[in-house]
């Protein structure tokens, strides 16, 4: 995919160019977040209009095909005769919006409006050009029709979620307007000089067979995770010094010995991050007895290197969904050709039905990362609760409070992340290795992929809490290690975040503070500020 230079009205930024090739991470990650705007390639278009002549022939022969001419699930035997083939496509969408429950983000519904234009634009799916287009429109324009949290077993794709967007489309349901407002989708699409289209054969099914929900998700939790992977090695930085431990355990001969990608890149950012730190250089020596730090400081590298790898393999599992061109059926061509893929350049083409909508690949490394994140922030808050023991924290005051005993300190921030932990565990369980039968047995084994996908975005902003308040609490502790001075990687996090958050001193009103420290490390600006310092961290 690429982009143009023009940008989006309203957003700043490039649209995206949809039909040249694979949408990329960050192109999804512009579009749902970003509000960036979206047009079809001219190569999307010829693809189109090759896969729409098949489609064509199909609805005129006398021999019935699934999805063009017949009923859907366990209603394909029964042959929908001509006259009936619009009624049945606008039936499709309106019984299978059946979502319930509140609303999901409207980054997520963006972010799966654009994977199924993406597979539309492949040619593959047999729907009309414009019908594409007015999808495309709806992006540009900021349309974003209501998505309910339930009603997506993840296989045949995510049919509710889908097809409340390809309601917006015919001109029924509910939509917000750009500028967040509800309305009515018709009303919404005459605002933007936009008109609905009349569904023709097979494109209502085209608009709602894939798996565009769950992927997106995981593309956004992904991107997360680039950034909370990267804090966490900063967190543990701080850890180590604020608990005066030893950063001999991250040499890297030591890491050497097992040869783990992330491993190795975690331990290495470790040793940046606490490049002379007078904290650190303060014991060591040959005197130095602390060579035995506690798991959640000696294995830093080994568990956050265990989770950058899971995060590798989920990201690949998810640069092979955004190149997969999800339907079912598909159109496919005997000689394939064309850039965007088989555009068939005039050769027989054919509609065929498969499995390639089942959401397993994508819902399994859902799961997987569900897992590694709930690990990641349990290691995280027992390094948090070690600052607070006195037993533990080497010479800090009991729950490094001011006057302990008149004050609590961090004791109930400690309560919060454990709180929050406990809730990544339960998380963790898997989704996935659930299946309840639908469609009168015709479907009757499901991913849960959306299931997996929801939870994990909670997981994912848990993470960024927890290290929150492990950042919060480390820093507490290297105020009172002073005149002790810190690596100038984590003294930019401490300067950083005394611009919103008193040192150390009598209670205060602490959520405010926390949520400050949450926000530093969601937006990004706790690691901008190391990485000004030290560079850019693996």
């Amino acid at each position: 995919m690429t982009t143009t230079h023009a940008t989006a009205p309203g957003t700043g930024l490039a649209p995206v160019v949809v039909g040249t090739g694979p949408v990329s991470f960050a192109d999804v990650v512009s579009v749902a977040r970003g509000g960036a705007g979206v047009r079809l390639a001219p190569e999307a278009v010829a693809a189109l209009e090759a896969a729409r002549a098949v489609v064509d022939a199909l609805a005129q022969a006398p021999t019935p095909a699934y999805g063009i001419s017949t009923g859907f699930g366990a209603l394909a035997t029964r042959h929908i005769p001509a006259e009936l083939r619009a009624q049945l496509q606008r039936s499709l969408v309106r019984s299978h919006a059946a979502g319930s429950g509140p609303e999901v983000e409207r980054e997520v519904v963006r972010g799966l409006m654009l994977l199924r234009l993406s597979t539309l634009a492949t040619g593959h799916t047999g729907v009309r050009p414009a019908t594409a287009q007015l999808l495309a429109d709806l992006l540009t324009h900021g349309i974003t029709p209501v998505v309910h949290e339930y009603g997506s077993l993840g296989c045949s794709g995510d049919l509710a979620p889908l097809s409340h967007v390809a309601l917006a489309l015919i001109g029924e349901g509910t939509v917000h307007r750009a500028d967040g407002t509800l309305t009515d989708a018709a009303t919404a699409l005459a605002e933007c000089g936009l008109a609905p289209v009349e569904l023709g054969p097979k494109e209502g099914l085209a608009l709602i067979n894939g798996t565009d929900g769950m992927t997106g998700m995981l593309v956004l939790a992904l991107h997360d995770l680039d950034n909370l992977l990267r804090v966490a090695d900063v967190a543990a930085a701080m850890s180590v010094e604020g608990q005066l431990a030893t950063d001999r355990v991250f040499a890297e001969d030591l890491q050497a010995l097992r040869p783990h990608p992330g491993q190795a890149a975690s331990a290495a950012n470790l040793r940046r991050l606490l490049a002379d730190s007078g904290v650190v250089a303060s014991h060591r020596g040959p005197d130095c007895n602390r060579v035995q730090d506690a798991y959640s400081l000696r294995c830093s590298p080994q568990v956050h290197g265990a989770v950058r790898d899971t995060r590798d393999h989920a990201a690949l599992v998810a640069g092979r969904e955004l190149a997969s061109a999800i339907d079912n059926p598909v159109v496919v061509f005997d000689r394939p050709a064309g850039v965007s893929g088989e555009s068939g350049g005039g050769a027989p083409g054919r509609v065929e039905s498969n499995g390639n909508f089942h959401g397993a690949p994508v819902g399994y490394v859902l799961d997987f990362l569900a897992i590694a994140v709930a690990d990641l922030a349990s290691i995280s808050e027992r390094r948090t609760d070690r600052f607070l023991d006195r037993a533990r924290s080497h010479g800090l005051p009991p729950f490094l409070a001011g006057d302990p005993g008149v004050d609590s300190g961090h004791m109930i921030a400690q309560y919060t992340s454990a709180g929050i932990v406990s809730e990544l565990k339960r998380l963790a369980t898997p989704a996935s290795v659930d299946s309840i039968p639908s469609s009168a047995m015709q479907e009757d084994h499901v991913s849960m992929g959306w299931a997996a996908a929801r939870k994990l975005r909670r997981s994912v902003d848990g993470l960024s809490r927890v290290l929150a308040i492990e950042v919060l609490t480390a820093a507490r502790a290297l105020d009172l290690r002073a005149p002790l001075a810190p690596s100038p990687a984590t003294a930019a996090v401490l300067a950083l975040l005394r611009q919103s958050v008193p040192g150390p001193g009598p209670d205060r009103y602490l959520a405010p503070e926390i949520e400050s420290a949450v926000q530093l490390v969601q937006t990004g600006a706790l690691l901008s500020a190391v990485q000004e310092v030290i560079g850019e961290l693996a």
